[in-house]
Order: C-alpha cells, then sequence, then structure tokens
C-alpha cells in the first residue's frame, strides 16, 4: 500500500504523526511526504537573524534529516508561501498536490483534520485543498486515492503545552495506529532533527502529548470499532 500524507510545513509530520509514519513502514506501507512550504515564516529566523529564504533552506535541511529517519519511500517540499496559503488561489494549491497525487498514485491520502488541531490558518486550508482534490480524483472516477484520511487528535484533557489544540470527538475516530517502542523512538528522533526548533518543540509538550496510539478520521467512511490500520476493509 502507498501512503501520502500532504502537510503545510516542516514539522508537521513529526509533530504527532511520526509514530504512525514508522509503524506504517515497519508493515512494510510505501510512505510518501508532501510539503507545502518550507516553513521561512517562522519566528525562530529572528532567534537566528536569518532572512526567510535562509531560514527555508535550513529547515529543509533539517527534513532531509526526518526524510532518512522515518525511512520515507519520498519526500517532496514545496516553495508557496508560508504563513500564505489563504492569500493563494486554491487551485493553484490544488495543482501542486494533484500534480503530485498523480505521480505517486497513492492508496491512501492523509492530511489534518478539518479544526487543523493547532487551527493554524495553513493547517485549515489544507484540509481543505487536499479534500477538494481527492473529491475531484472521485468524482472523474480515477482509481486511486482510495481513502482519504485526516490525523487527528483526541483527548479528554487540555493540552499541557504552549499551544490550544482541538480535539476530536471519540465518535469521530475511524482508526487507531498503535506505535512500537521502536516506532516511538524514531517520532522523537525525528523531532531532534529540528534542531532550530527545539524551544518550540519543548514549549508544546509534544513528546508527552502523543502517545503510542495515533488516531485518525476517515473520509466518508466508519468505522466502529475503529480499525487499527489504515489500509484496512478497503474497498478495490
Amino acid at each position: 500500500m502507498k501512503i501520502l500524507y500532504v502537510f503545510p510545513h516542516p514539522d508537521d509530520e513529526s509533530f504527532g504523526p511520526a509514530p504512525a509514519i514508522a509503524a506504517q513502514r515497519r508493515r512494510g506501507n510505501e510512505v510518501y511526504l508532501l510539503t507545502l512550504t518550507k516553513g521561512e515564516a517562522t519566528k525562530q529566523r529572528f532567534r537566528l537573524g536569518v532572512d526567510k529564504k535562509k531560514m527555508g533552506e535550513i529547515r529543509y535541511k533539517e527534513m532531509q534529516c526526518v526524510e532518512k529517519v522515518l525511512d520515507l519511500n519520498g519526500m517532496k517540499v514545496c516553495d508557496l508561501p508560508d504563513d500564505g496559503l489563504k492569500e493563494l488561489d486554491p487551485h493553484k494549491i490544488e495543482s501542486v498536490i494533484r500534480d503530485h497525487v498523480e505521480r505517486i498514485e497513492p492508496d491512501i491520502l492523509v492530511t489534518y483534520a478539518v479544526h487543523g488541531i493547532s487551527g493554524f490558518e495553513d493547517h485549515l486550508v489544507s484540509h481543505a485543498v487536499v479534500k477538494s482534490v481527492y473529491c475531484d480524483l472521485k468524482r472523474e472516477g480515477a482509481p486511486y486515492p482510495r481513502r482519504l484520511a485526516f490525523f487527528t487528535r483526541f483527548s479528554e484533557d487540555e493540552s499541557g503545552g504552549k499551544f490550544n489544540l482541538s480535539s476530536s470527538k471519540l465518535k469521530e475516530i475511524d482508526c487507531w495506529v498503535e506505535a512500537s517502542k521502536e516506532d516511538y523512538q524514531k517520532f522523537e528522533d525525528a523531532l531532534d532533527c529540528y534542531e532550530t526548533y527545539q524551544e518550540v518543540i519543548e514549549e508544546s509538550n509534544v513528546k508527552e502529548e502523543v502517545g503510542y496510539r495515533i488516531s485518525f478520521e476517515i473520509f466518508q467512511e466508519d468505522f466502529d470499532p475503529p480499525l487499527e490500520v489504515l489500509d484496512d476493509q478497503l474497498e478495490n
């Protein structure tokens, strides 16, 4: 099975989904990553004293470390404007995503849930445009992707970190991917790749927030009990 994750920023793949990605690779799935921006608008550039162009280069280099740690089958980082996706014609973003989907031909497409977890605007835009691409392909009768999944978070407690995080309802969770200790270690190692972002990682409390069970919603499918792997009960 091929799984393609689409996120707006460097580190989105590591702030939560990484244990599931590691588990999917361990099970033999091909896992690909498309990142829409280089994350150049981060305020960390002021601390480092670099401009956006240089910050984007730094973050891309850190992502190359993540690519190796998570053993991705492929990674593409685009140069759309960080913190500026809402100002773009959505068709431009959709074209970038669709071109990559047509090249990879994934069985499963994954992006953020509708609330974007953190609520960052780029996260919300990413949800909308990925879903639009998926629906367009389905209407056209394309054989791929066969499933659209949304990485999400479930918690009955408030986040202990700096950010106010949103959670899906328990009944909305369609899949729980169980990570091993090895998978979880790769998650921590992937976060360590982001050397310039360690202050944010610590403030976010992400290493304590993310557990061994990673949750996903599945678009227009309802599973009760939830699946244990994203490619289970996948129709031809």
